[in-house]
């Protein structure tokens, strides 16, 4: 399959020159390095002392720069939401992917099909006793199974197969199905990543977990023991492992962290991650005083939560609102002014929508625009 070559950015000119990242052509997609660098250390140290591996999840990034820096930070493999996804990071060299969405189509299967044979370690995940039947037919006699996943509804509804009877009729199918290997479970409640008050949080995802713990244990004793006990999220990251049933934590947006995971309360109180995912933005006009208006509208930030909050280049209580497709708006406290040619950053509402509305992402570290990298599988949906 041929994927579509990201564009070249109107920035390439700036590498390596100090001072490079205020001169940016915006709206553009900025990756502070030092700050990502620390989110992985974080939570690599998180893992190793929790004693769970890390599967990141790339639905996130979708980026084959990205995955690489995360492998390299000791994740074990990735996580893809969608058959494309995981196909682009495939063909650009990832390997170990978990793919957490369901496949239930004959021209999926096809697709999988394909992908199992060129990406070494792919998972895949069931919920589905029908779609179990299909896929095993599906697939090719002869060819070394197909690592598969139960994928367990904790209480999102969203995907997943209840713990009880239709848990264990998929399992058992599964582990007599000579063309699928058995790996473990995956349980994702996303209905609680978002929840802001920790405790509150806490009580809620220790249930899911405690139902996931109780729906290894029904496996365990059918003799199914799960290997691979994979879910969690940055919301529950410090939360999830206390019940000492995930084997592995999909953690995805920690690494660059948006407005809505700052209003989410840890342990300690703030999030220990850090903004490392901004999006530049200029004034390009400035008639009116206490209002100014840049170059960042609805189709620059994912508009599925608040507005961006501005982090540097205005005064000290300006406020960001979108201001039509194309452009944003900055009220300005007390009548001040903004000068057009003004630059703007922003942390932005919602990072995995937002990613997926650029092509490239700008490297930088300090002052310094030092590479750029391709959104690899952006717009791969499918």
């Amino acid at each position: 399959m041929n994927f579509r070559k990201t564009t070249k950015s109107h920035n390439a000119d700036l590498i390596g020159k100090p001072g490079s990242r205020a001169w940016l052509t915006t709206p553009a997609l900025v990756l502070d390095l030092d700050l990502f660098e620390k989110n992985l250390a974080l939570m690599k140290a998180h893992a190793e002392k929790a004693g769970v591996a890390l599967r990141p999840h790339a639905k996130t990034h979708k980026s084959a720069d990205v995955a690489r820096k995360q492998i390299e930070a000791g994740a074990i493999g990735i996580c893809c939401a969608k058959l494309s996804e995981a196909e682009a990071l495939a063909a650009a060299g990832i390997s170990n992917i978990l793919l957490t969405s369901p496949v239930v189509t004959a021209r999926g299967f096809a697709r999988l099909i394909e992908l199992k044979r060129k990406s070494a370690g792919l998972l895949i995940t069931l919920d589905n006793l029908e779609v179990a039947r299909r896929l095993a037919a599906a697939l090719p006699n002869g060819e070394t199974p197909l690592g598969v996943l139960i994928d367990l509804d904790v209480g999102l509804h969203r995907t997943g197969v209840q713990p009880g009877p239709q848990m264990t009729e998929l399992a058992d199918f599964i582990a007599a199905e000579k063309r699928f290997e058995f790996r473990g479970v995956q349980a994702y409640a996303g209905h609680v990543q978002h929840i802001e008050a920790f405790e509150e949080r806490r009580k809620t995802s220790l249930e899911c977990m405690g139902l996931l713990k109780e729906a290894c244990q029904e496996l365990s004793a059918r003799g199914m023991t799960p290997e691979i006990v994979s879910g969690g999220g940055t919301g529950t990251f410090d939360i999830d492992p206390e019940l000492g049933v995930l084997t592995e934590l999909q953690v995805g947006s920690y690494i660059f962290m948006d407005a809505q995971y700052f209003d989410v309360t840890t342990r300690q109180g703030r999030q220990p991650f850090e903004p490392a995912l901004q999006v530049m933005t200029t004034v390009i006009s400035a008639n009116h005083a206490g209002l100014a208006t840049t170059d960042a509208g609805f189709k620059t930030f994912a508009s599925d939560a608040d507005a961006p909050q501005i982090v540097s280049g205005a005064p000290q209580g300006a406020t960001y609102f979108f201001y039509g497709d194309e452009q944003g708006g900055v009220l300005i406290p007390g009548g001040g002014r903004l000068k057009t040619g003004d630059v703007l950053s922003c942390i932005v509402p919602h990072c995995d929508p937002t990613v997926n509305l650029y092509d490239n992402y700008h490297i930088v570290r300090g002052d310094t625009l030092i590479d750029i990298w391709p959104v690899t599988a952006r717009g791969c949906s499918q």
